[in-house]
């Protein structure tokens, strides 16, 4: 796990529904980016409002479309650990390469807790990356713990995602795991320090630059990477104006990849996309 691996919305059409066109057309855009990876029904992918039937066939789409061309990993995580095992089984089938796993919301499980639980998500033989998201799971784990799980078997990868440099650079120099950012205000601080990438939302709209802020950091490039960056930044900071991916969609929408349509309890944005940053885009 290394690189970009763009976690992708999900295209609803203007009457709810899923949109398959717009999944492909966006999955393409992203491969011709040339992202290194497909995350798919993620938070950015509004999971909680999916069905478990819509979940499988988002997850079926995004392998059939991508054709081994990159690995795919599906959001697998759930507060109770029976559907997240299920939920690795049935990626595995789908043909999913990796399961993002959130640590569990609203339970606060304690460390022996978390440790049960990622062991036997990780006994149904999907390949996981370990997601620690304190901002959506109510729960703030230590750095010793995140670094000990992501020593687990199966384990292959952490996104990183609380913002918190000191916290990601305490996780990166205390495993051997690659640890991608979960955030694209850290991605490149991170980069620095020894991570391995992001999983990105930036890059839903601006997968070449995205990439190519990554390939400049990895060539030594470093100036390169922090002007390409730069002009990242004001994109950055509008797609998180707003609760994610409400402003995603509404710029995904601006330049015509699939609709802006988002699910109860989220709800479209009031503002309009400037021209400015459909031309960062």
């Amino acid at each position: 796990m290394h690189g970009i691996h763009t976690a992708v919305v999900t295209p609803f059409r203007s009457d709810g529904e899923l949109d398959p066109s717009g999944l492909e057309h966006l999955i393409e855009t992203q491969l011709a980016g040339g992202v290194h990876g497909i995350v798919i029904c993620g938070t950015t992918g509004e999971t909680p409002t999916l069905t478990q039937e819509e979940w499988e066939t988002t997850v079926r789409a995004a392998v059939e479309i991508v054709h081994g061309r990159v690995p795919v990993t599906a959001g697998i995580g759930t507060n109770n650990t029976r559907t997240s095992v299920e939920n690795a089984r049935r990626a595995r089938e789908l043909g999913a390469d990796a399961g993002l796993l959130v640590f569990p919301y609203y339970n606060k499980p304690n460390p022996s807790g978390h440790r049960a639980h990622v062991r036997a998500v990780g006994e149904a033989g999907l390949p996981l990356v370990l997601y620690h998201v304190p901002g959506r799971t109510g729960q703030r784990l230590s750095a010793s713990l995140v670094a000990e799980l992501a020593g687990f078997p199966g384990v292959i990868a952490v996104k990183e995602a609380t913002g918190d440099l000191v916290f990601g650079g305490d996780v990166i120099t205390a495993t051997d795991t690659p640890i991608l950012s979960g955030d694209d205000f850290t991605f490149l601080p991170l980069l620095s320090m020894g991570g391995a990438g992001c999983i990105s939302v930036v890059s839903n709209v601006a997968p070449k630059t995205t990439v190519a802020v990554y390939d400049a950091f990895t060539k030594g490039d470093v100036s390169a990477a922090r002007r390409l960056m730069h002009d990242l930044w004001p994109l950055v900071h509008y797609l998180f104006s707003d609760t994610n991916p409400v402003p995603c969609k509404a710029v995904l929408a601006a330049k015509g990849i699939c609709g802006d349509t988002v699910r109860l309890p989220l709800a479209a944005s009031d503002t309009t996309v400037s021209e400015d940053l459909v031309v960062l885009a």
